[in-house]
């Protein structure tokens, strides 16, 4: 196991950090928009479809994470930026995705929203999990050391307390809050895409050294994701429609938030917001071109 631990941090200023949770913020209360009490209630209207997609994210995409990592055993840092990367919930653009896809929009707004609220709790401990069962974590540096309830602490700032605040101005303006809902996806996208562009300029030298050794791991985990979800979907017997939101909901993470943990807990180190951001920038490529290709195939019935 290659235990080298990469000491180069990504510089990041604090004000831009403030803005960066500021920003999340919003992108979770956009998200809670389109959350209606129907969405929750698909759990016992199409129990087999949600459960599949929770299998799906909570363990699946977790089980190949680890044994990608495994097999490959890369730097301790990338490998833990997999683990949060894999940990973290659904991004909403998978919604988008899984429209232009001809999937099953409604299931793919259900999963977006059960992961999200359940990643309150699921995202530290799952980081937390892999990581330990891994690695031996007493070797960790001080700079790499996480107690699950810090984590959960600002999980619980970040996710729950922008989606709760979201799903209650949903239910009291419901026809503004679909309004909105759009501008705050497309707005979602370009913050993360600004985001990246500003992290990638104030350190072009760290990341060309890292992006060459990162790049072919996070397409490959990507693509795994995608392909297992779908899998997923498959041993479950679900309908075309509901494959291909399974393979959209597992392959498309929430990499904003894993960069804001990174930069929050883990001195902005380079590996780690390495992989989020390239996953970030490659799962809307993926995503997107997966979409358009189904989008030309319609589903079986």
């Amino acid at each position: 196991m290659n235990l080298g631990i990469d000491t180069v941090r990504v510089q990041f200023d604090p004000q831009a950090l403030q803005l960066l949770n500021i920003a999340l913020g919003l992108i979770m209360f956009g998200i809670a928009l389109e959350i209606r009490p129907y969405h929750f209630k698909l759990l016992w209207q199409a129990p087999k479809s949600v459960l599949a997609g929770v299998f799906s994210q909570f363990f699946v995409l977790q089980l190949v994470t680890f044994l990608l990592v495994y097999w490959i055993q890369p730097e301790m840092n990338i490998a833990l930026g997999m683990f949060l990367v894999a940990a973290c919930p659904g991004g909403n653009v998978s919604n988008f995705m899984t429209h232009l896809a001809k999937g099953n929009s409604a299931l793919s707004v259900s999963l977006t929203a059960i992961s999200s609220v359940a990643a309150v709790f699921m995202t530290p401990l799952l980081f937390s999990g892999l990581s330990s069962f891994y690695f031996d974590v007493t070797t960790f540096p001080e700079s790499l050391e996480v107690s699950f309830f810090e984590m959960f602490k600002v999980v619980v700032l970040i996710l729950a307390i922008p989606l709760a605040l979201g799903m209650v101005f949903a239910q009291l303006y419901p026809g503004l809050s679909q309004k909105l809902s759009k501008g705050f996806k497309m707005g979602s996208v370009l913050f993360f895409v600004v985001l990246v562009g500003l992290m990638i300029t104030q350190n072009r030298a760290a990341f060309q050294l890292s992006v060459l050794s990162v790049f072919g791991i996070v397409l490959l985990h990507n693509a795994l994701a995608l392909t297992f979800g779908y899998g997923v979907a498959v041993l479950f017997k679900l309908k075309g429609a509901d494959r291909r939101t399974l393979a959209i909901e597992t392959g498309i993470q929430n990499s904003g938030l894993g960069l804001l943990l990174i930069f929050t807990f883990f001195d902005q180190n380079q590996s780690m917001a390495v992989v989020a951001a390239l996953w970030g920038i490659w799962h809307l490529i993926s995503g997107l071109g997966l979409a358009f290709y189904w989008s030309k195939h319609p589903t079986r019935t």
